[in-house]
């Protein structure tokens, strides 16, 4: 007679035979299976160390390229824009360190800053366009005339040229009383401020920031390249230079570079936030000034890193 004891050995004798099976059988399996894989992950380490050191070397190269481009931008520059009067306006989005190199390079250049404008992000916020179109309106000089447009920024634009600028004959639309008691009641209202004295120039710099956010982001950026375009009709040559990402669509360089009319008037530069862009911007000044427009950088709607200027 058979056991309850027999019976508990053989099954156990059952379980452990399939327990070691699927244990062989599993070993069968996955040795290929993480040889495999092991595979997989050396030559994934080997891409991965590749790729660091080309990353360290392109970083190496970025680092040399802007040495060499900022001990090389004075001598680049250096007479390019001889006693050239420019008025130097940034934006409330502009980096003080963009204007200060694109300033020490327009110095080497030959050029005389006449009259630094900043205009605050209240200038352009477009809950506050009512008042700056009455301030516009109510402060245009005797005499004088305004774009006939229904765009502040361009009416604003307006205002600044005969406020800031000569004509080709050195000649300003505002007296120095007219220009002092408009440019006050621009500062008081919040508008814009100014550093130092002002006195009119011929050309103009406009320093922005990177591409804008929020809700008014492309009304904002727009009112730049409004008011650019509006300097250009009495400027003898007006530069946009924006920091990289300027250039898209909610940037004021992307929007210049966008617009075929603005575009032919206004030059523009995306990276003045390095030492290359900031070479690129004074030539492109030297450029407009002779009559050229064109858009330089390192974004993807860029035509060159900087302009081909003739030597002789």
């Amino acid at each position: 007679m058979i056991s309850m004891r027999y019976h508990i050995v053989s099954l156990a004798a059952i379980f452990l035979a399939l327990a070691l099976g699927i244990v062989l059988g599993a070993t069968k399996i996955n040795s290929p299976l993480l040889a495999g894989l092991q595979g997989d992950k050396a030559q994934l380490s080997t891409q991965r160390d590749d790729l660091a050191k080309s990353n360290a070397e392109l970083q190496g190269r970025l680092v040399a390229d802007a040495k060499f481009a900022s001990s090389i931008g004075p001598l680049a520059v250096r007479g390019t824009l001889p006693n050239t009067d420019v008025v130097v306006i940034t934006t409330d989005t502009a980096d003080p360190a963009d204007r200060d190199g694109v300033l020490s390079l327009l110095s080497r250049a030959g050029a005389r800053v006449t009259a630094q404008i900043q205009v605050t992000a209240d200038f352009t916020d477009p809950n506050r366009a009512d008042q700056l179109r009455n301030l516009v309106i109510q402060n245009q000089p005797a005499g004088s005339t305004l774009p006939a447009s229904p765009q502040i920024g361009t009416l604003a634009g307006g205002l600044l040229g005969n406020l800031l600028l000569t004509d080709s004959k050195g000649k300003t639309h505002a007296t120095p009383d007219e220009a002092t008691a408009a440019l006050s009641a621009l500062s008081t209202a919040g508008f814009i401020s100014a550093s130092g004295a002002v006195a009119p120039g011929r050309s103009v710099v406009i320093i922005t920031g990177a591409a804008r956010t929020g809700d008014s982001a492309v009304d904002r950026a727009q009112m730049i390249v409004d008011m650019a375009s509006a300097l250009k009709q009495t400027a003898q040559g007006v530069v946009i230079a924006g920091r990289s990402g300027s250039e898209g669509t909610t940037g004021s360089v992307g929007l210049v570079r966008a617009d075929t009319a603005a575009s032919a008037l206004v030059s523009t530069v995306d990276d003045v936030d390095t030492d290359a862009g900031r070479i690129a911007t004074v030539l492109a000044l030297v450029e407009q000034n002779g009559g050229g427009v064109g858009r330089y950088g390192t974004g993807a709607n860029a035509s060159a890193p900087a302009p081909s200027l003739a030597v002789g």
